[in-house]
């Protein structure tokens, strides 16, 4: 399939945009989250997001009389469980002995066991709208509509903006967490809105990928951008970039080349461009780590012979 029939179809589009969307975003506020050592936190979120999506569906169904498969009132679902998920595990891990890892472990396991038993329950229950609402298990991104895309992008604008209002405090508790108390930064505070712009950025993109895929939109794109740049800002523009490209172009091969799912494309292209990056960029790839070491082995190596010769 050539570019021009690709986007010449309408759902085609929709999948390239939306997933170039989920890609920028979560590349952009992911970096944060892979500086503090935390990358696994989108996975949390990812899972935490099944319950608050199956809640903000009940609700509207059951409380309201809506439509319960609105993205908006999904996504904000989604946000709310996801931030006390994210807030759990930290939580945990700061109040306890209980290392970061192991506190994140147990926040996905509670609350993707509570969202699995929702989903039986809107799966017995005779609830209007139901149907495919399992699509945010494994993702589904033809599905994506135009209101869909509005969405995400309005929603992922508003994490954008708030990464860059606070984008001080963000780098202070990211880098130097006692200098940024001693400033008076509320960790709390400051906490609770990085993680709720990161879990944002997670869970515009479960729709589409689903949650079991999400956590490669959030964790790979940094990986891959901080082989490249030294600074936070580099960074975060650079992650932004290859989770943009790296999802738009495995939205479009997922399609020409034959019908092949479209999340895992793009987790594979991601892949492949992390891969790309840890060896072939200038500072920091294997090959030039293999370069530097065969260079200090032979500069050693004369110097040993220069005090052998003297002596």
């Amino acid at each position: 399939m050539t570019p021009l029939e690709f986007f010449a179809n309408h759902t085609y589009r929709m999948v390239f945009f939306g997933t170039m969307t989920i890609g920028l975003v979560a590349g952009a506020l992911g970096t944060f989250a892979y500086l503090r050592k935390q990358s696994l936190i989108s996975d949390v979120v990812s899972h935490a997001a099944l319950p608050g999506t199956l809640l903000a569906f009940l609700g509207a169904v059951v409380v309201l009389g809506a439509d319960g498969r609105n993205m908006l009132g999904l996504i904000v679902g989604a946000v709310v469980v996801g931030t006390i998920a994210a807030l759990f595990a930290n939580g945990v891990a700061r109040t306890s002995k209980i290392r970061i890892d192991t506190a994140m472990a147990v926040a996905l396991t509670i609350f993707f066991g509570a969202g699995m038993l929702l989903l039986r329950v809107v799966a017995d229950g005779s609830f209007p709208g139901k149907g495919g609402i399992q699509d945010y298990l494994f993702g589904n991104a033809s599905v994506i509509t135009v209101a869909d895309l509005a969405t995400s992008i309005t929603v992922g604008a508003i994490a954008l903006l708030l990464m860059i209002v606070f984008w001080k405090e963000f780098a202070l508790r990211t880098f130097d967490p006692d200098h940024a108390a001693v400033l008076g930064f509320s960790a709390r505070t400051i906490d609770t809105l990085m993680f709720t712009t990161i879990v944002i950025a997670t869970v515009i993109g479960v729709k589409a990928v689903g949650l079991v895929l999400m956590v490669a939109f959030v964790v790979t794109p940094p990986a891959a951008a901080r082989q490249w740049t030294r600074t936070l800002r580099g960074m975060v523009v650079l992650s932004a970039a290859i989770g943009a490209v790296g999802s738009g172009l495995g939205a479009y091969l997922s399609v020409a080349l034959g019908s092949i799912p479209t999340g895992p494309l793009i987790v594979l292209t991601l892949f492949a461009i992390f891969v790309f990056s840890l060896v072939f960029s200038p500072r920091r790839s294997v090959v030039m780590r293999a370069i530097g070491r065969s260079r200090a082995r032979a500069e050693l190596k004369r110097d040993l012979d220069r005090e052998a010769a003297v002596r």
